[in-house]
């Protein structure tokens, strides 16, 4: 809100009703149980999801369908290939026509595709950077290779919505060029932007030297825009329920971008966050009240702790 006076003016007031935002982490990636994988693949930054890994994408949508106590309308996905097949999993299990209790995976189950719609959003994609990508995996000619219609053909037939104007759109148009730095520390690397397509992706997709190197900044700048992308989502679907399918930090900002005084340092495969918000209507428009974090810890996979208690642990620790 622009002021706390607003804040607490609408805290008085009786929302039209609650918006809620469903934040989930992709299931297993094969890279953490075949290392051996990366040394063959196409593609070794883009790790696919194991099997089981599918089958507990399906159970969390299950539980979700369930569970909730409210529909989704509206899901958005990170490009990379295992939240993809995280989703559509996600998705045959909110949109199938009846429970099929037998079913492990979506395959063969039918799906009312009415029930909600899907597309690929890039700024829910992974963390750029050496925290979350080894260095030797990142493609040598700097194209991640993401094609937004090749992503959302993988999803169930007849959910993608085609019409939706994404967050971050232009962001399919930008390649980049990966060299190599003399004269500076031998692991040093640099991403250099061929074409910037606007300041409002400048910030994670340009990686400096310095900052690549260390990973401090480009971890900080991503936990930022996933708090960004998470609220203007939101936003911009104000009278529909979200469900944001991105990777393992994002989750953990989720959780503490909304919650005051809190540590997140767990998040399982498909751990999930939920977000709920109330909404006015005023002047034909709709004004939205903050989000709180509605997941306990240890409710959902993702455990979390005040950040105060690890603070004073740790000086009683120094004495």
């Amino acid at each position: 809100m622009d002021s706390s006076g607003t804040t607490n003016q609408q805290n008085q007031q009786v929302p039209d009703f609650y918006q809620n935002v469903v934040v989930m982490r992709h299931g297993d990636r094969i890279d953490n149980f075949e290392p051996l994988w990366v040394s063959t693949a196409a593609r070794p930054w883009d790790p696919p999801l194991i099997e089981e890994g599918r089958v507990r994408a399906f159970c969390a949508g299950r539980k979700l369908r369930t569970g909730l106590g409210f529909p989704i309308h509206r899901v958005f996905v990170s490009p990379f290939i295992r939240c993809i097949q995280t989703a559509s999993e996600v998705i045959s299990a909110l949109s199938a026509n009846e429970d099929h209790p037998g079913a492990v995976i979506g395959d063969g189950i039918p799906i009312d595709s009415s029930k909600l719609k899907a597309s690929v959003e890039y700024g829910l994609c992974e963390m750029l950077n050496r925290e979350a990508i080894r260095l030797d995996l990142v493609p040598k000619d700097g194209n991640w290779g993401f094609d937004f219609e090749e992503c959302e053909a993988l999803l169930p037939a007849g959910t993608v919505d085609d019409k939706v104007e994404r967050v971050y759109k232009e962001a399919r148009k930008t390649k980049f060029s990966y060299v190599s730095i003399e004269n500076l520390s031998e692991t040093t690397y640099s991403y250099i932007c061929k074409t910037i397509i606007s300041d409002f992706l400048f910030f994670f997709l340009f990686m400096r030297n310095s900052s690549f190197q260390s990973g401090k900044k480009p971890a900080s700048e991503s936990r930022s825009r996933y708090a960004r992308i998470f609220k203007d989502l939101a936003d911009k679907y104000p009278t529909e329920n979200l469900l944001l399918v991105t990777h393992g930090e994002g989750i953990g900002v989720a959780v503490s971008a909304f919650k005051e005084d809190v540590t997140v340092y767990e998040v399982n495969y498909c751990a999930y966050a939920e977000l709920k918000r109330p909404i006015f209507k005023k002047n034909k428009s709709f004004v939205a009240g903050d989000f709180t974090v509605v997941t306990k810890s240890g409710q959902t996979g993702i455990t979390y702790c005040p950040t105060s208690a690890l603070t004073s642990n740790a000086s009683l620790t120094s004495i």
